[in-house]
């Protein structure tokens, strides 16, 4: 992809990966819209940063997508990047007398359905521009799950499936289809604990690492992969995953 010069669109963009990169990009020169749930924080984010957009995207409530859709086409027919980010991770007790599906239907929502309903939304629209991509986030957990996460893992590796199809069935019209899949980094993503966690990647390296490689276009099968990810990412393929999966998930 193209690094400015673009009009982007963010789900999922006012806090964690989603916002930072909406920063960067907006950083680099590109018309940049971020949409998210919560007012508070679009409000915030377009006040700090003038020229940055905020649209309100609400995937639980069925009339949002549409009326984002309608919003931008009329305001932002130039649109050529979507970068597919929202998402939400819960842990699952399977084993619990209480457990139920309800968190496992949330994430299913939001980190599947979610992104193929925007991917539905604004595929037109960028099918009809000359340099377009679609860049949606899956996590480094796609390869070898946390089990304590086990719906949130499925969902990353669906998408990362579904990406390599999506790709396919556009390789002969001009829009590049990215998939990130970061490691664990300091975002609220399963909480407040986790954006001070030593052990996760900090936010602002693992962008630097993330625009750098785009830049460069270091990016094999378009998997945009920070170092830290290749490991896991190959595990199987080096005769690692049963190690890697049993330190990930001690007994």
């Amino acid at each position: 992809m193209k690094m400015t010069g673009n009009t982007i669109l963010v789900t999922g963009g006012t806090s964690g990966i989603g916002r930072a990169l909406a920063e960067a990009f907006h950083d680099r020169g590109n018309r940049v819209i971020v949409a998210g749930r919560r007012q508070a924080l679009l409000d915030q984010i377009t006040a700090e940063r003038p020229g940055l957009i905020g649209l309100p995207l609400d995937l639980d409530d069925p009339a949002s997508l549409p009326r984002l859709s309608t919003e931008v086409r009329a305001g932002f027919p130039e649109l050529n990047v979507l970068i597919a980010n929202a998402g939400i991770a819960r842990t699952e007790d399977m084993n619990a007398d209480g457990w139920d599906a309800s968190d496992a239907e949330a994430m299913v929502e939001t980190n599947i359905l979610g992104v193929l309903r925007v991917t539905a939304a604004f595929l037109p629209a960028l099918k009809r521009q000359q340099d377009a991509t679609i860049i949606a986030t899956s996590s480094n957990l796609a390869f070898v799950p946390r089990a304590d996460f086990p719906t949130y893992c499925a969902s990353k590796a669906f998408l990362h499936s579904w990406l390599q199809s999506l790709r396919h069935q556009l390789r002969r019209i001009p829009v590049e289809v990215l998939e990130l899949a970061p490691p664990y980094v300091q975002t609220e993503l399963t909480g407040a604990t986790q954006a001070s966690d030593e052990r996760a990647m900090p936010l602002p390296a693992y962008i630097a690492e993330v625009m750098q490689l785009l830049e460069l276009r270091v990016h094999p099968r378009d998997e945009v992969l920070v170092e830290r990810d290749r490991a896991r990412r190959w595990a199987e393929r080096d005769g690692r995953y049963e190690a890697t999966f049993a330190a990930m998930n001690p007994r």
